[in-house]
């Protein structure tokens, strides 16, 4: 604990009531008088002697202590005295990742293999990996987009990991509707970058790559991605030798990272999937800036505080002293 000023400058005011005691004329008021001819008659009639019209109040002695020490303790108020705790040093990531995954009907397909070998659903498979992965993210800020015919801003960019990652267990096959849209998707992280302050922009997108449904070409939101400094990386999920809507269209995806600055990758099964996050990882280290914290105590209320009590208690007392003349 260290006793510190804020405000140190206040303390030039400390000799401010002597200077103006030593420098400026006293207070003068004006009242009503008579004047008359037989002035000096009357004085040593009376056995009075003349003085000044004016005298100048002198205060007792307690009034000067309690004055110059509720300045005193007004003027350490105004600079602000404060309690210093011992410093803490937080690291901060400079990173923000923006998770986009397909939801889509396709994303029902069992092609996937899990670490038996046994069938696995593609969008199951996902929520495995990328949960354990937002998990390992301390310090970052994760954002969550869940695409299907529509793209849906499931959290904003937050550190609050565990939240991201029970909202994406949350989410099922068909919620945002049964078709595609990536270019929506890029096009909406986008927009959600925009409230972004820091230099390192990644967008991973995990889809089949067949987009059916956006308003916007995969391709042209991507180069609008790159020109807004966001890096794109896109993970093919499926298997690419299917049929129908359930094939996987990996020239799509690669293309899009292409056009992204980022990288394509192909996931076979849940391992390979896992394998690709800690190269996306490797390739794109956290940037990270500390932080130093140091807890402040205000103290200027006390030196407040106890000004007014000493002007409380003197005023009391020469009241007090006064009656008792009085009486």
């Amino acid at each position: 604990m260290m006793l510190s000023l804020a405000f140190p400058y206040a303390l030039l005011l400390l000799p401010l009531p002597y200077l103006v005691w030593r420098f400026m004329p006293p207070y003068h008021t004006k009242s009503a008088a008579i004047r008359i001819p037989f002035f000096r008659e009357i004085t040593e009639a009376t056995g009075l002697s003349p003085r000044d019209g004016a005298s100048v109040l002198m205060r007792q002695r307690l009034q000067t202590i309690a004055a110059i020490l509720c300045w005193g303790l007004v003027v350490v108020g105004l600079a602000r005295p404060e309690l210093l705790g011992q410093k803490i040093n937080m690291e901060k990531a400079a990173r923000d990742m923006m998770l986009a995954v397909d939801i889509s009907g396709s994303m029902d397909a069992r092609d996937m293999r899990d670490a038996d070998g046994k069938p696995l659903q593609r969008l199951q498979m996902v929520k495995d990996v990328v949960g354990d992965f937002i998990s390992e993210r301390d310090g970052d800020r994760i954002g969550l987009i869940v695409l299907g015919t529509k793209a849906y801003v499931q959290t904003p960019f937050t550190e609050d990991l565990q939240s991201t990652a029970e909202l994406l267990n949350e989410t099922q096959v068909g919620m945002a509707g049964p078709d595609t849209a990536i270019g929506d998707a890029i096009g909406l992280s986008i927009r959600t970058f925009e409230s972004s302050e820091v230099d390192q922009r990644l967008l991973v997108l995990l889809s089949d790559g067949a987009d059916t449904s956006s308003m916007m070409s995969p391709v042209n939101a991507a180069e609008i991605a790159a020109q807004e400094g966001v890096s794109i990386y896109t993970i093919g999920v499926g298997n690419p030798s299917g049929s129908g809507d359930d094939r996987v269209d990996l020239g799509a995806l690669e293309d899009v990272a292409k056009r992204g600055g980022g990288a394509f990758y192909y996931a076979e099964d849940k391992e390979g999937l896992a394998n690709i996050y800690a190269e996306i990882e490797a390739l794109n280290p956290r940037i990270t800036e500390t932080v130093t914290f140091q807890p402040r105590q205000p103290l200027g209320w006390i030196a407040f505080g106890l000004s007014m009590l000493i002007a409380f208690l003197t005023s009391a007392w020469l009241h007090f002293k006064t009656r008792r003349r009085g009486a």
